[in-house]
Formats: structure tokens, sequence, C-alpha cells
């Protein structure tokens, strides 16, 4: 999801926030796959230090939609699934419980299969 000081409309507008804060992230790869880190394993204690329950949330039903990061963003996936495509790369999959970051500068398409709701920060 692109910065939002761009002002550039969210493809599910009803669910959309705006950003909070920036908080600085260190996260360790499970799975990388075309510059998509996914972390499967993070526990509640490492959520709580890096304050992911105080980012803003942002959800979206069932849809496909293309999309640029002008950001690195990383977000926790609180419900729903889908597989996030680089243009010309292959698909990864991101579902509840993980943590995925998105490095700034990539293209992708969004395939949501089950209707997502996360918590995101942009860095």
């Amino acid at each position: 999801m692109a910065s939002l000081s761009a002002q550039r409309a969210w493809p599910c507008p009803s669910r959309s926030r705006p950003v909070a804060r920036a908080v600085r992230l260190q996260v360790r790869a499970a799975v990388s796959t075309n510059s998509i880190i996914v972390k499967s394993d993070v526990t509640k204690q490492q959520l709580e230090e890096m304050g992911v329950l105080r980012w803003p949330t942002w959800g979206c039903e069932a849809s496909t939609f293309p999309w640029s990061y002008t950001e690195n963003e990383t977000c926790y996936v609180l419900q729903g699934r889908v597989l996030v495509t680089p243009d010309g790369g292959q698909p990864v999959e991101v579902k509840a419980g993980d943590l995925a970051t998105f490095p700034a500068g990539m293209s992708c398409t969004w395939d949501v299969k089950e209707a997502i709701s996360k918590h995101y920060n942009f860095h």
C-alpha cells in the first residue's frame, strides 16, 4: 500500500485510515521471495515490542488490484489471505498471523482470496 501522504485512493476506500506514525522495524526473514519478507512465527511478545497493535488498520473484501509501494511497508495480518505477485515475479501468500514486509519501489498485484484485515506501518 503506497504512502497515504501522496493522497492516493486505496482500492477499498471505506476501510482506509491514515498512517499514525512511522516506527523503525527489524524483521528477520522466514521466507523471502522477490524482496517480500514473510514471517509466520512471530510471537505476541515480538508484536508488543514492535508496537504492532498501535498501528492503523486496513481491510478489504476479496478483490484483485494493482499496487505500487513508494515506501517500505510492514503489516501484520489479523484475518484473511492474499497472494501478492510482484511485477515479473512469483506470487507470495500472506495470511492471518503473518508479519510481512514489502519493499519501496515494488509494483505488484494484490489478489485478495479471503477478506483481509491488517495492521500496517510505512517506514
